[in-house]
């Protein structure tokens, strides 16, 4: 692939991530704009209610515009990361967010490695034993893994790990790096355990399915190792459909992110989500759905990168070369 392919490939997601974008940012604004309640009331909280302040609330927000005019303003604002101050803290919405947004990402990557690492691996690990017992034990954990919630998972792990044999803590972010790595432990392994099972599931399809190709019989044939015969010929080609529901697994940590937030009481920008939501933050919410919209982008866009990486045959921009 010619680095002009892949810039070309690069600017055309991008340009789709951006109409994308906008019209994510138009729901999510129509939305909260529909929403029961008076913004203004919102705005005010517990605050005491006067002419004067309504008046001025009006006109900082710009409630006397249209609708397309106030998301005009909200949007151009948005672009330059300016959402606004929040309801509950009246700090900058966009401080909170890179106050909380490491956390977030923090255990998003450390679920998404256990993730890629335990689905792949059980999922090799079952092909090359199909129709064993072996086999037979993958497929069952599983169909468990995906059948159980995240929030269940949490709460047996904490009470495991955490109550009846003490070896990681409950909740907190830790200090320093290895510190904060046994305190995500707990929360990455629940947020990974239904992706995992998902990762797995596939793989054991693909790797069972390229086993059985002509390829990999000719090169076990040559007399070539199993290992080599493994690595270089089957997993590369049982990876491609692997990679490209990365994307998805990649959502799914990231949403399911805010349920284990809260059950380990981290202060990411999951919780943030949820209670800005319950507070009727508008400001706060809106900003807060930007940037997770974002981050499943960016990352939907490596794994698009990847996936063409893996197999040569794919020429970037849908035709085969």
């Amino acid at each position: 692939m010619s680095g002009r392919g892949l810039l070309g490939y690069v600017l055309r997601r991008l340009v789709a991530f951006g109409v994308l974008l906008v019209l994510l940012s138009f729901a999510v604004f129509a939305l909260l704009y529909l929403s029961p309640g008076s913004v203004v009331d919102v705005l005010l909280g517990q605050s005491p209610r006067t002419p004067e302040t309504v008046r001025q609330l009006r006109q900082e927000h710009h409630l006397d515009e249209s609708f397309l005019a106030q998301y005009w303003i909200w949007i151009s604002d948005a672009v330059q990361l300016k959402f606004g101050r929040s309801i509950q803290t009246s700090l900058p919405v966009i401080d909170e967010i890179k106050a909380r947004l490491p956390v977030s990402l923090f255990l998003g990557v450390y679920a998404y490695l256990l993730t890629m690492v335990a689905g792949v691996g059980l999922g090799i690990w079952a092909a090359l034993r199909a129709r064993t017992h072996t086999d037979r034990a993958v497929v069952a954990a599983t169909l468990i893994g995906l059948s159980t919630p995240v929030f269940v998972a949490g709460i047996v792990l904490i009470y495991l790990f955490a109550v009846v044999l003490p070896w990681f803590p409950a909740s907190g972010r830790g200090d320093g790096f290895w510190d904060g790595v046994r305190h995500f432990t707990l929360p990455a392994v629940s947020l990974a355990l239904v992706s995992a099972a998902y990762v797995a599931k596939h793989t054991r399809a693909a790797m069972i399915g390229v086993l059985d190709q002509d390829y990999v019989m000719f090169a076990r044939a040559r007399g070539l190792s199993a290992t080599r015969t493994l690595f270089v010929y089957a997993l590369r080609n049982a990876l491609i459909p692997v990679v490209t529901i990365s994307a998805l697994v990649l959502t799914f940590v990231i949403t399911g992110a805010v349920l284990v937030e809260v059950t380990f009481s981290l202060q990411g920008i999951g919780s943030l989500l949820v209670q800005s939501a319950e507070a009727k933050d508008l400001p706060m919410v809106q900003g807060v759905a930007i940037t997770i919209a974002v981050v499943i982008m960016v990352g939907s866009l490596l794994a698009d990168l990847a996936y063409a990486a893996l197999d040569p045959r794919i020429r970037l921009g849908g035709r085969m070369a």
